[in-house]
């Protein structure tokens, strides 16, 4: 039988934390996460997302033993912005048992309904702007930074409950550097474009002045994603908590901002695969030897992932995303990785996936957010 309890104090925290590494006991793909973010995540007095939003964190236990984790998640800011009543499930892992699947999913279900909701998706950790999607497709190999892995039965289980797709997201990979060909056709449409858009220019960030840098970026970023499905605004307690989160790890070089006459109308970012590191830190902290390996394996990563490339729908005409990408794979030339994920990208943004034509990129894995109606 299993037993639904509510997490009320540390010791449930602490068992909420530790159940992946039951979990996913000698899978090779698994890496484990890194501890002090996930707290982060979950803690509602520290991250700003929970000044909109609200949570709840559900065990299952199976013979007194914890089985399953889950969580529930309302976040008004999104509701408000796209007129529903949605709520969420996240951090969602189990073993391969079809009760102990309903059981979680029943309990979120239940406080969903209570708080007036209509609409349960998910999976995600806990919003579209942190890691989503349960991988549905492409298990043969480790996922990148601040993407998600699963077993490959976490599927077979959510669709039994009777959850069904909403929507896919896509990650493509590309061998590096950039090969001959598809970077002088875009070095061809560069040319063309610094001659038709003079005022038009690509520059890396400036790490020193980060500040003012991050207000272009939240411009931009709050702007160019605005259509796109599951979208919600961040704030700027959020947008600055995740550079801050974010900034030991930014490549500066790998961070390109593209301007009109001085005004922000685009950005890519690129960065490090970083669970290529963290998969050595057996217990998901830096400490007591964890900041030794992490230096150590840094030094290896051989893997970068796109993370975001967003323009502002006005400057859409301009042909800025091949400029961003032409500067994208020159830089690239100058580093060691060896292979580069787009990561991730709506299955139904078509113009973004035609953009992988001028790679040699293809679909390695694929992401699915799940719904059902309370």
């Amino acid at each position: 039988m299993i037993e639904i309890k509510t997490i009320q104090d540390s010791r449930g925290k602490k068992s909420f934390l530790s159940l992946p590494w039951q979990i996913y006991t000698g899978d090779p793909y698994w890496v484990p996460p890194f501890l002090p973010d996930v707290e982060f995540l979950l803690n509602t007095h520290k991250n700003p997302f929970y000044e909109h939003a609200k949570i709840e964190l559900f065990l299952a236990y199976k013979d007194r033993k914890p089985v399953g984790r889950i969580a529930a998640i309302i976040d008004k800011n999104y509701n408000d912005y796209h007129q529903e009543k949605t709520g969420w499930f996240g951090f969602f892992e189990t073993i391969n048992n079809s009760e102990t699947v309903k059981a979680l999913l029943d309990a979120v279900r239940n406080w969903l309904a209570k708080q007036g909701m209509k609409i349960m998706r998910g999976p995600v950790n806990p919003s579209t702007n942190e890691t989503c999607g349960l991988l549905v497709e492409g298990f043969d190999d480790p996922p990148t930074f601040m993407m998600a892995y699963n077993p490959p039965y976490y599927q077979i289980l959510l669709e039994e409950y009777g959850l069904e797709k909403v929507k896919d997201l896509l990650a493509y990979e590309m061998p590096l550097p950039f090969a001959y060909k598809p970077l002088k056709r875009l070095e061809k449409i560069a040319i063309r474009i610094n001659n038709r858009y003079p005022h038009l220019t690509v520059r890396n960030i400036n790490m020193k002045y980060l500040n003012e840098e991050l207000a272009r970026i939240k411009e931009v970023y709050n702007s160019a994603w605005a259509p796109n499905w599951g979208f919600v605004p961040m704030t700027d307690k959020e947008i600055d908590i995740m550079a801050n989160r974010l900034k030991p790890l930014v490549v500066p070089e790998l961070v390109w901002l593209a301007e009109w006459k001085d005004h922000p109308i685009a950005f890519l970012f690129f960065i490090p695969d970083y669970f290529q590191v963290l998969k050595h830190l057996k217990n998901g902290r830096l400490f007591p030897l964890g900041w030794l390996k992490f230096l150590i394996y840094r030094r290896r990563i051989n893997r970068i992932r796109a993370i975001t490339l967003g323009v502002k729908k006005e400057f859409h005409h301009t042909g800025v995303i091949p400029l961003l990408l032409y500067e994208a794979g020159k830089a690239l030339t100058q580093f060691p990785y060896t292979r580069l994920e787009f990561s991730w990208i709506l299955e139904d943004n078509l113009p973004v996936i035609r953009l992988t034509e001028f790679t040699p990129s293809k679909l390695t894995k694929r992401y699915r957010i799940y719904e059902t109606k309370i």
